[in-house]
């Protein structure tokens, strides 16, 4: 992935592009989305460059598509997924990417109810269960954000307690970062948590 010199800043702000995201999802909700379909001098203009208002971290689980989620077209949104929304050195470096050369002024972590991967490391950090060797290296990355939860939760209370420390575990680490106090941060950057609910499609917004 380069940097194209036809890539440029989007011209909303961070509380712009939430408020975009908060209202593509009720759009999405009440059946009124807009791009069903999407014209071919819509995709010739894209492929002069990108302008992405928003870049989005999220899980690779399928039934959270973030462009239908948000209702957002072509062009708008910068999505990173990866099981569990976990913030590996790949992943970190393409969040930067997105910062430096798109520009985009929100980052949300997306995280999602009944999530497989933190799941698993709930499985292996409370009842000792092992898993293959590539997907340890994952739950590596999501079992620290576990240890403030009550184990002894009933087991859906558990996930969901999981699931939100998950998202705000890796959106602290994000802000902790030098990359982030150094340059996102002074340019007027925002990133914020959220959870998409599954059974209903709303995506609830952390404080």
């Amino acid at each position: 992935m380069t940097h194209s010199r036809h890539d440029a800043q989007t011209t909303c702000t961070a509380d712009e592009a939430l408020a975009r995201l908060k209202a593509g999802n009720a759009r999405f909700l009440a059946g009124h989305a807009r791009f069903p379909t999407v014209q071919k001098e819509i995709l010739a203009n894209l492929a002069k460059g990108q302008r992405p208002f928003a870049t989005l971290l999220g899980c690779s689980d399928s039934r959270v598509p973030p462009e239908l989620v948000f209702d957002a077209s072509f062009g708008e949104l910068f999505v990173v997924r990866v099981a569990g929304n976990v913030l590996g050195p790949s992943i970190a470096g393409t969040l930067q990417y997105a910062g430096v050369y798109l520009h985009t002024p929100l980052l949300v972590v997306l995280g999602h109810e009944d999530c497989g991967a933190v799941e698993a490391a709930i499985a292996e950090r409370f009842h000792g269960i092992k898993h293959r060797s590539r997907i340890e290296i994952l739950l590596r990355e999501i079992i620290p954000a576990l240890e403030a939860v009550d184990p002894a939760l009933p087991p859906e209370a558990l996930l969901e307690a999981c699931v939100e420390a998950n998202v705000r575990t890796t959106l602290a680490r994000i802000l902790a970062s030098p990359e982030w106090k150094e340059n996102a941060a002074p340019r007027g950057m925002k990133a914020v948590g959220a959870i998409y609910q599954l059974s209903t499609g709303e995506v609830r917004f952390l404080e």
